[in-house]
């Protein structure tokens, strides 16, 4: 992808949280690979340093960030870290995650509360450390969410990641018109199936069948799929205008009843 033009990040500061993992990492990549510098957060460091050291490849600046996105401390200490190295941020990506197949009434509370913490609190958060700091920087922004085709109407057996994911965009959209006046976009990409090690577990063949007969491409998605819409979403020339969408990137799945 070109570093200049439309969808030129030259001179930008990327942070993504759960950049380590395929989704999220793939997403990262394609930032940089647009011209962007990009610290990757991670509750691994060893998935942080990895991501860090494949993006230093391109010849962009890098760091690799071992980070609890459930925690505030730990995201204003990761905050700390990156100022000191880059100076600002301009783009956020929240792309921590976790699932489970677990029946409704099979749900223990701590399930419940880790998953809620990881796919929502660690949004609300992130929004509030990294976004106070874009707001005090005073030059605008882009904050991406990933949202899921699970967050309306919601699918079966995924039922407290649906919940989280329909929070997350209840936060998109709030933020979108708390931030606009600080020149700062909020927005969220809503993927349909793509394979990552957070949902492989459920994709038994009967469920794969299922999707793939709502999914009018009939198919899942490749990760390399999701940067053209991260990197729309983060350039200021590209997407401007665009705050509080919900963008889909699903094969269609979403357009299909019956």
């Amino acid at each position: 992808m070109s570093e200049n033009g439309l969808f030129s990040l030259t001179g930008q500061v990327a942070v993504v949280i759960g950049g380590g993992g395929v989704l999220a990492g793939a997403m990262a990549t394609g930032l940089a690979r647009a011209g962007a510098d990009v610290a990757i957060l991670d509750v691994s460091r060893d998935n942080a340093d990895g991501r860090a050291k494949s993006i230093a490849t391109l010849g962009r600046e890098t760091l690799g960030v071992v980070c609890d996105a459930t925690s505030k401390e730990s995201l204003e200490q990761a905050l700390d870290e990156i100022l000191h190295r880059f100076g600002h941020v301009d783009i956020l990506v929240n792309a921590a995650g976790v699932n489970s197949g677990t029946p409704f009434f099979e749900i223990s509370e701590a399930e419940w509360q880790r998953i809620m913490d990881i796919d929502l609190k660690s949004v609300f958060l992130a929004c509030q450390v990294f976004g106070k700091a874009m707001v005090d920087a005073g030059h605008g922004g882009s904050i991406i969410n990933i949202s899921s085709a699970s967050s309306g109407p919601p699918l079966s057996k995924v039922f407290t990641y649906a919940v989280a994911k329909a929070g997350v965009n209840q936060i998109t959209q709030y933020l979108a018109r708390e931030l606009a006046p600080n020149n700062i976009r909020v927005n969220a990409i809503l993927p349909g199936f793509f394979p990552a090690e957070q949902n492989r577990k459920l994709l038994t063949d009967e469920r794969i069948s299922s999707i793939l007969g709502h999914t009018p491409m009939q198919r899942f998605g490749e990760s390399c799929e999701l940067v053209g819409a991260a990197v729309y979403l983060a350039s200021q020339q590209a997407s401007s205008f665009v705050t509080g969408s919900i963008l889909k990137v699903d094969g269609g799945f979403t357009a299909m009843t019956i």
